[in-house]
């Protein structure tokens, strides 16, 4: 079993109070082998989370990976009795950013990314193998757009939309839409003397859209010249009357 999450310490230290707090990193794919089937994965998890019942900071650096196991993840973060503060330091892409969604707080690091998009899969068979395997990723997309709806507040067909377009987000932007509550190292509180914050953030986000970018860069390349029409093919000498010819041939010989 290889795992992709570890303790700050050890997560079967005793501990005397609901008040300790606990450190979990999420660091790179998440379940490269699959929790499809998979039965001990997700129990060790499970019974690492439940040692104690103190708040817990989940810090995520992933690109994604399994979208089960992340579904699984997230519902045992919810199901915790304990705070739940997720900080994402590095990138919460695609699978990763769902677990990001269940911390109470959502914090990010002022340099890392979140992103966000539609699920995929291989398949192979007839026809009817493929529109099955379309059916369940449009269901799974559904599912995914619950944990999003839930932590933003924005509308499904907005969501469905920034999925649509392979969305990366800073962490200003992430703030703007919902999915983070505030950027790591700055307050962003104004001072009760009235001098100027110590950081004096740009409160504008930049969105990034794959799609958007991939369409705008097709749009500036130089279009193909229509093909000039050939010109015309000369005229053909009108014929010569075959009596005419005769006249001038009798000119000649008399």
């Amino acid at each position: 079993m290889r795992k992709f999450w570890n303790w700050a310490e050890p997560a079967s230290k005793v501990r005397d109070s609901d008040t300790d707090e606990r450190t979990l990193y999420l660091n790179g794919p998440i379940a490269e082998e699959t929790w499809w089937g998979d039965e001990q994965t997700p129990a060790a998890f499970k019974k690492e989370l439940l040692a104690g019942s103190g708040p817990v900071t989940v810090w995520i650096n992933s690109p994604g990976g399994d979208v089960f196991a992340a579904a699984q993840i997230y519902n045992m973060l919810m199901e915790y009795t304990g705070a739940v503060t997720v900080k994402i330091d590095g990138i919460a892409a695609s699978a990763a950013s769902v677990i990001a969604m269940a911390g109470g707080k959502v914090h990010m690091s002022p340099v890392s990314m979140l992103m966000i998009h539609n699920p995929a899969t291989i398949a192979s068979g007839d026809s009817e193998e493929m529109l099955k395997a379309k059916a369940l990723l449009d269901e799974i997309k559904e599912s995914i757009i619950n944990s999003y709806a839930l932590k933003t507040g924005l509308s499904r067909a907005k969501l469905s939309h920034l999925m649509d377009n392979e969305t990366w987000m800073n962490a200003h932007k992430a703030v703007e839409l919902g999915f983070a509550d505030k950027i790591l190292y700055a307050d962003g509180e104004e001072p009760e003397d009235g001098t100027e914050p110590k950081f004096a953030w740009n409160k504008g986000g930049v969105l990034f859209s794959c799609a958007a970018v991939t369409n705008s860069l097709l749009g500036k390349m130089p279009k193909p010249k229509a093909k000039e029409p050939d010109p015309p093919a000369p005229a053909e000498p009108a014929g010569i009357r075959a009596d005419s010819l005769y006249h001038r041939l009798n000119l000649i010989t008399h």
